[in-house]
């Protein structure tokens, strides 16, 4: 933990003195909630309730205004409404508070007045040294400190468990959900943290912090949004170094903005698959189920990224139904089932269980054996599982319970096995497992200094400079229809036109032209259909490949700069067959990108199809996102990149370049 982070830490977890600035003396008001959850878990430190219309407040000592308590406050929650926030960050600021939290909602997310207050109270934090968290958070939660420092409605509960989880989430709401969600499965939290707005601390940060924080074991994001990605780059290498999985659980799987995007990788690529590249490649663990959040970690917990895993498992069942639910739901996520065993008519024998267990848990073919148990969790629950908690080998296992058995999924939980209440959930969960790989190296851009110069690139030929400064290969020359120069027919002819992005739908494309009177007819007729948005032409020989290939870059607004692979031409945005990674990257991943697009089956020699050149196609990739250099640079691509046969290169057929300049 860094000096700077330490005493953040210290104040945001486990403060010993709090104001609570606009505290409610009606205990049924929300602004009296953190007060009254505060007390009724027993927090142990110095609460300051702060109010100008009262002395006392629910039997606490008040204050007019912050600036009349005495001595160092670690914490301040400010409860007052929106029109009082700033004056009150002021005042906390002024005081050298280390950390304040703001409830109140109405700043960025209410239009541009509301995204003027909220820089103004950064701002007045910032002048004073203080950081903020929120606006619109409910607050931080530690159990453990019996520090409930929060206006959710779960805090209600008679008891708060604590345990070895910390969630981070940017929806107050959910922060409720999960805790009595996880209660209701028998274990707690180590913190708790809504960090709202995050006009300041973002969940990347405090994620960060938690890296470092001895009672967490792994850290669980709820997440709206992505900012500051430079936060959970640097907290997902650091927990990965010291064995913390991170956990993610991200709105935005629709993709409604594509239709908005430039290019054919904009359309193709919206910010949700980036968020997936982003979260792979630093090693962060992303789940589609709610569930799975809370039942995925104790299968991560101390272990490892699984090496070159078999996607297979082996089951072993108790109830044919059951067992055959769980084979049904990975075979959807393309998970295989190496083998199951059921033990209906035997029973639920702990004996037979382990053993077969302890079988799967060791098999070669297999990467983790899942326990499926039937009716007996839900009533004999020590004997359900016990061949479950028998069972030792090499692999990790898991188990779905197909009844409602609370008592079993504790008595799992304690024993730190991953259980599931859904088939869907487990499913999920072995989808997100095998999918976890250790943050990918940083790789440097290089010297891209030879590209910018060329910036901005306005139509196709300057596009197709931009790109083979970066190194890969351009075969098209500019040239006059009138007077054609000597060429190798047959020739494609295109027209360059900054203002028609696709050319092809436009007509300003010909094809296999043969001869120098057919190529001068050709850009008649163009010229003919489009007049004056045609700025010139160009012509390259007609390359017959192995497959056709769409490289597409794109500076994500979520999460930067990514590379897109996908099979090329006009079907490209119909098939979305594509893959992607941040970029820029290495030679390695380019030759796993390939691997993972299935219409370049093809290129990569398919039923004894010639082989394409696919170190030509990986070298393209890697050039092509080196533009993560080049921030000017918004969207990108080569559509179709023409992959020929092994040892004959590429060619690249066309070309787009978006800056922000135009």
């Amino acid at each position: 933990m860094t000096r700077a982070s330490a005493p953040l830490a210290s104040s945001l977890f486990r403060p010993r003195r709090i104001a609570l600035i606009g505290a409610s003396t009606d205990a049924n008001r929300l602004t009296a909630r953190a007060q009254v959850y505060l007390r009724q878990h027993r927090f142990p430190g110095e609460l300051l309730p702060v109010n100008p219309r009262a002395a006392e407040v629910l039997g606490e000592k008040a204050f007019a205004s912050v600036r009349d308590i005495q001595g160092a406050i670690d914490f301040a929650y400010i409860l007052v409404g929106t029109e009082h926030v700033e004056q009150a960050v002021a005042d906390c600021a002024a005081l050298g508070i280390p950390v304040a939290c703001v409830l109140a909602d109405g700043f960025a997310e209410a239009g541009p007045e509301g995204q003027a207050l909220q820089r103004r109270i950064v701002a007045a934090a910032q002048a004073g040294g203080m950081r903020l968290l929120g606006p619109n958070s409910m607050g931080v939660i530690n159990p453990a400190a019996a520090m409930a420092c929060s206006v959710n409605a779960a805090l209600a509960a008679e008891t708060l468990p604590s345990g070895r989880l910390s969630l981070v989430s940017q929806s107050g709401s959910v922060m409720g959900t999960l805790l009595s969600r996880a209660a209701a499965r028998g274990f707690g939290f180590a913190k708790i943290i809504g960090t709202g707005n995050e006009a300041d601390l973002t969940a990347g940060e405090v994620a960060d912090l938690l890296v470092d924080d001895p009672e967490t074991d792994a850290i669980l994001l709820f997440l709206e949004t992505i900012r500051a990605p430079e936060h959970f780059e640097r907290a997902a290498r650091r927990a990965h170094a010291v064995g913390k999985p991170i956990i993610a659980y991200k709105l935005g799987r629709s993709e409604e903005g594509a239709a908005l995007a430039t290019t054919h990788t904009g359309a193709m690529t919206g910010s949700d698959a980036a968020a997936d590249a982003f979260f792979r490649d630093l090693g962060i663990i992303r789940v589609d189920m709610l569930e799975t959040l809370l039942e995925l970690p104790p299968l991560l917990i101390g272990a490892r990224p699984p090496v070159a895993p078999k996607r297979a498992v082996r089951i072993v069942t108790t109830t044919g139904g059951g067992g055959a639910m769980v084979v049904d739901r990975l075979g959807v996520l393309g998970i295989a089932t190496a083998g199951m065993v059921d033990t209906t008519l035997a029973g639920a024998r702990k004996d037979t269980v382990a053993a077969a267990l302890t079988e799967a848990r060791n098999a070669d073919d297999a990467d983790l054996a899942i326990a499926v148990v039937g009716s007996s969790a839900q009533f004999r629950p020590q004997d359900a599982i016990a061949g479950a908690l028998a069972a030792t080998g090499r692999h990790p296992i898991a188990a779905f319970l197909l009844p409602e058995a609370t008592a079993s999924l504790k008595l799992l939980a304690e024993a730190g096995i991953a259980a599931f209440r859904t088939p869907e959930a487990c499913a999920d969960a072995v989808r997100s497992y095998l999918d976890w790989q250790p943050p990918a190296a940083l790789v440097s851009a290089g010297d891209i200094s030879a590209a910018a110069a060329l910036l901005p690139a306005r139509d196709e030929p300057s596009a197709r400079a931009v790109f083979a400064a970066l190194g890969i290969p351009d075969r098209a020359q500019a040239i006059d229809p009138a007077a054609p120069p000597p060429l190798a027919y047959p020739v494609a002819l295109k027209a360059v036109s900054p203002a028609i992005a696709h050319k092809t739908e436009a007509g300003l494309v010909a094809l296999n032209i043969t001869d120098a009177a057919a190529l001068t007819a050709a850009a008649a007729d163009m010229t003919a259909r489009h007049g004056a948005a045609i700025t010139g032409f160009i012509a390259e020989p007609m390359a017959k490949g192995v497959g056709e290939a769409i490289i597409g870059y794109r500076r994500d607004p979520l999460v930067g700069p990514v590379i897109a692979l996908g099979a090329g031409g006009v079907l490209a945005e119909i098939y979305r067959d594509v893959t992607l990674r941040r970029a820029p990257v290495e030679l390695a991943t380019a030759h796993a990108m390939i691997a993972e697009v299935k219409g370049l089956a093809p290129a990569r020699g398919y039923r004894n199809l010639p082989r394409g050149d696919l170190d030509a196609l990986a070298a393209a990739i890697v050039a092509a996102s080196r533009l993560a250099g080049i921030a000017a640079v918004v969207e990108a691509e080569i559509n179709p990149l023409i992959v020929l046969r092994a040892g004959q290169g590429v060619v690249m057929a066309d070309a787009l370049v978006v800056c922000l300049s135009g």
